[in-house]
Formats: structure tokens, C-alpha cells, sequence
């Protein structure tokens, strides 16, 4: 970021001096103004509940234009990668070090995450503790947290090559440790990583082979698979993202500061908009109930919700979305579910949404949530595990946020403050005066 030549003053109607603060500009989006000597020099705190109008750390990893659309990964468009950018892993090489690997880079890179794609044999004892029908979320909170307890030579995160290390162990580990979630929830024996498989393909094998009969890998499936990780591999400074970063200034090591974000990724509001998407499509059940259901969505006294339609960020549309819709048809066409009622039911109400008014005027265009639930589903993936397999794509964002802000020299533990509106200080009466 650099300095702007212009200053914002804030001025004050109760006799307080005024201050002048400096703006910085960054390489693209809003200018943010400087506010850190606020409340030394006026005994004052910002209040912005959400963080909304907040920048809370400078960052060159992600960046997001909400009413263009628009999402980068390092500088390059997420059309583009999703389409012409490679694998997953080559999208991970991207987003921990700013650049696109050359063929030799990724050749190692992808060695070194093969390498470490095994967990610690103690690691099933950890799954054994777990009820069979204990939701992922919870297991993988509990055993990504547990990977501090084996890996204790890189757990220094003033060291650079620790920090490298456990980078790489976490985006390698998690596609096994979800796996394990899975085969653990359904009484499977859990598959060992193979080293000659991509990191997708391998993840498909650990999920849905077993030691009685031979597993293919299709390829179709697996390129699906690759691009719901790629487009839910970051997404700038969300509630997990921060609350990894947050969680990091305390100087936690980076298996906890994971852990947390995968905890706040749980919250049904954030990670499970796409189970709640399907979900909401079980519900209508069937083409015809679509008119019923599009009158309740409107008659805002119903509590019924459009799920999968809309976004926070994305003022207009979800630049994620057209891409998964894509990748949605070739999935059930490779599997020959065109036919499916439940992706028929979701083409109409995807056609009814576009069309109407109602929700055409409050720009509710389907995003990447409504059609990934219906992709994964056909990939054999449970509802359950729909959020974990978000986590899986997440980690390498919250890894690459969390590095840089422990290389960051304006770096400090998180300390929101708050606007205090209890009872001011008071003597506790007597017994007798109660």
C-alpha cells in the first residue's frame, strides 16, 4: 500500500479537537483511511459491527470486487484458472507464493504434497473416540488440532522453513483426514494415500475405494472435483480466514489456527449454504410444488428462504457460479442423471428465479453454492461431508493468509474493542439492602 496525498480530517460537533488521518491506496479496490491513532488522540473507537466497512490487514493474496463480479487469485481471474489454470495443486503453488509454478516447480511442489499425504498411524486411535455418527466437521476440528501433537518440528512459526513445512503438511494431510471422516462415519476400513494418483483423484480413491474390488478413477469426475477445490480455494477476509488470522496473532501454532477456522467454517451460515441448498431443494420435492414454494420465498411472514440464490459480496452475480453450473451438467451427463429429479427440479427453479421479477430486482442469481450441493451429490458425497469438503479446498487459502500474516512487520494479536453499553460502575449493596 502506499501513502495518498490526501488526508480525511474528522471533525467532531462536541468540541474535540480534530484529527487528520492519513489514506492509503492499494494496488486495486478502496482506499482505506488510517485510524490506528484514533483513540489516542481523541478517546474515541470506531463502531462497525461485521467489520463491514473494516480493512483489518493488507494482503496481496485475494482480492474481490463485489459489484464487478470479480474474484482474483493473485491478479489472475478465476474464470481463467478454473478453466485454462491447471489442477488444484497448481492453484495451491499460486496462492502461497504469488506466482504460477514453471513445469519443474510444479513437478517438485506436487512431489512434496504427495510425500506427505500419509497421517501418523496413531492418528485412527483419534477416530476410535468419535461416535460412527459424529458429524465431520466435529472429527476434522478435533484432528486437525491433534496434528500439533506428532508433528512437533514445525511448530516454531518465527522459523520460515517450520511455517513451510507445516503448509504443506496441512493442505496434504486434509484430503486424508476426510477421507478417514467418511469411512469411519459408514463402519469402512480407511485407504491409505497412493502416491502415483493426483490430489483429487486420490482423494476420490481414499473416499470411495474399498479392499474388495479394484477402483477406477474417472477422469470427468475427477476434473469436477478439482474445480469445486479450485473456486472454493480462497475468498478473501471472511469469518474463517479471520478467524484463522486472528487466531494466529496470538501466535497459536498453524494445526490450531486451522482448527479454528474450520470451526467457524461449520457455522451454517457461512460453510453450509450448499447443504442448505440441497436441503432446500429435498424439501420442494418436485417441479410442481415450485409455485407454492416461490410464494412463500416472497411472503416475507413464512421464514421460508431462497437458499443458493444471492450473495453477501456479490452484488450482481457470483463469478463462480457459471463456472460450476458447467461443470454441473458434464458431471450428470458422465453419469447419466440428465434425468435426475432432483437436478430437474433444480433447472426450474433456476429458470423461474432468472425470470422473475421479484428476485431479478434484488439480483438473487444462483451462486457457486446452489449448483455445487447438486455436483457433489452426484459424486457420491454425502450431505454431511459437503462442508468438509469446503474445508478441504479452504485450507490452502487459510494457510497462504496466515503465512503472510506472520511475515507481516505490522502484524499485532487481534484485539476488537467494543462499545460499552452496560451498567456503569456501581457498589454491591449489603445483604440486607438486597
Amino acid at each position: 500500500m502506499t501513502n495518498s496525498e490526501t488526508k480525511a480530517t474528522l471533525s467532531f460537533s462536541d468540541g474535540s479537537p480534530s484529527i487528520e488521518m492519513p489514506i492509503y491506496k492499494g494496488s486495486i479496490g478502496p482506499d482505506v483511511i488510517d485510524i490506528r491513532k484514533l483513540y489516542g488522540a481523541t478517546g474515541k473507537f470506531t463502531y462497525d459491527p461485521g467489520f463491514m466497512s473494516t480493512a483489518a490487514c493488507n494482503s496481496s493474496i485475494t482480492y474481490i470486487d463485489g459489484d464487478k463480479g470479480e474474484l482474483l487469485y493473485r491478479g489472475y481471474p478465476i474464470e481463467q484458472l478454473a478453466q485454462n489454470g491447471g489442477d488444484f495443486l497448481e492453484s495451491c503453488y499460486l496462492l502461497l507464493n504469488g506466482e504460477l509454478p514453471n513445469a519443474e516447480q510444479k513437478q517438485k511442489f506436487v512431489d512434496t504434497v504427495t510425500k506427505h499425504t500419509m497421517v501418523h498411524e496413531q492418528m485412527q486411535f483419534f477416530f476410535r473416540g468419535f461416535r460412527r455418527d459424529a458429524h465431520p466437521m466435529s472429527v476434522l476440528v478435533g484432528t486437525v488440532g491433534a496434528l500439533a501433537s506428532f508433528y512437533h518440528d514445525s511448530l516454531d512459526i518465527n522459523d520460515a522453513h517450520h511455517r513451510e513445512v507445516s503448509a504443506i503438511r496441512l493442505i496434504a494431510k486434509m484430503p486424508t483426514l476426510v477421507a478417514m471422516a467418511y469411512k469411519y462415519s459408514i463402519g469402512q476400513p480407511f485407504v491409505y494415500p497412493r502416491n502415483d494418483l493426483s490430489y483429487s483423484a486420490n482423494f476420490m480413491y481414499m473416499m470411495f475405494s474399498n479392499p474388495c474390488e479394484p477402483y477406477k478413477v474417472n477422469e470427468v469426475l475427477v476434473r469436477a472435483l478439482d474445480r469445486i477445490l479450485i473456486l472454493h480455494a480462497d475468498h478473501e477476509q471472511n469469518a474463517s480466514t479471520s478467524t484463522v488470522r486472528l487466531a494466529g496473532s496470538s501466535g497459536a501454532n498453524p494445526f490450531a489456527c486451522i482448527a479454528a477456522g474450520i470451526a467457524c467454517l461449520w457455522g451454517p451460515a457461512h460453510g453450509g449454504a450448499n447443504e442448505a441448498a440441497l436441503s432446500m431443494l429435498e424439501e420442494i420435492g418436485s417441479v410442481d410444488n415450485i409455485p407454492h414454494f416461490i410464494e412463500q420465498v416472497k411472503d416475507k411472514n413464512s421464514g421460508v428462504k431462497l437458499m443458493g440464490f444471492g450473495h453477501r459480496v456479490y452484488k450482481n452475480y457470483d463469478p463462480r457460479a457459471k463456472l460450476m453450473r458447467e461443470t454441473c451438467y458434464e458431471v450428470l451427463n458422465e453419469l447419466g442423471l440428465q434425468d435426475d429429479p432432483l437436478f430437474k427440479l433444480a433447472m426450474a427453479l433456476e429458470k423461474i428465479a432468472l425470470e422473475d421479477e421479484y428476485f431479478v430486482s434484488r439480483k438473487l442469481y444462483p451462486n457457486v453454492d446452489f449448483y455445487s450441493g447438486i455436483v457433489q451429490r452426484a459424486l457420491g458425497i454425502p450431505t454431511a461431508l459437503f462442508t468438509g469438503i469446503f474445508a478441504l479446498a479452504r485450507t490452502v487459502g487459510w494457510v497462504a493468509q496466515w503465512k503472510e500474516m506472520i511475515s507481516d512487520p505490522e502484524q499485532k494479536i487481534g484485539r476488537p474493542r467494543q462499545l460499552f453499553v452496560g451498567s456503569p460502575q456501581r457498589d454491591v449493596p449489603a445483604m440486607d439492602k438486597r
